[in-house]
């Protein structure tokens, strides 16, 4: 008797564990985060709430240079970019809070905000 209910409890305690991971999977890989920042030279060129963007491209213009900037199913990239390496169109979609879309010769950065309440304004 003693013995089933150590396994019961051992079972209890797996399945309590396994949850938690799954959880916490979930949580660190749920893209929840919706308002991304445009800033050029250190400035806020835009803050945007890619979840009720509309799908559009738009043009962002650096001295002689330039970046095309896509929104497109709520998520945002750098289309096409008149620099000589194109890094920041091999970026691809942002995805992640860790690795920013960046533009070194337009002096550009496509960032996810810190947090909902760093939106000073939202861009229409």
């Amino acid at each position: 008797m003693k013995n089933s209910k150590t396994t019961i409890l051992i079972v209890a305690a797996a399945v309590i564990f396994l949850a938690g991971i799954i959880g916490s999977l979930f949580v660190l890989l749920s893209p929840k985060r919706s308002v991304v920042t445009i800033k050029q030279d250190g400035k806020t060129l835009m803050t945007l709430r890619l979840s009720e963007e509309a799908d559009r491209t738009f043009v962002l213009p650096y001295g002689d240079s330039s970046n095309t900037i896509e929104i497109k199913g709520g998520r945002i990239r750098v289309k096409e970019a008149q620099c000589p390496d194109k890094t920041c169109v091999h970026t691809g979609w942002l995805s992640s809070s860790a690795m920013p879309i960046v533009c070194l010769p337009n002096h550009l950065v496509i960032s996810f905000a810190d947090s909902e309440g760093e939106v000073d304004a939202i861009a229409e």
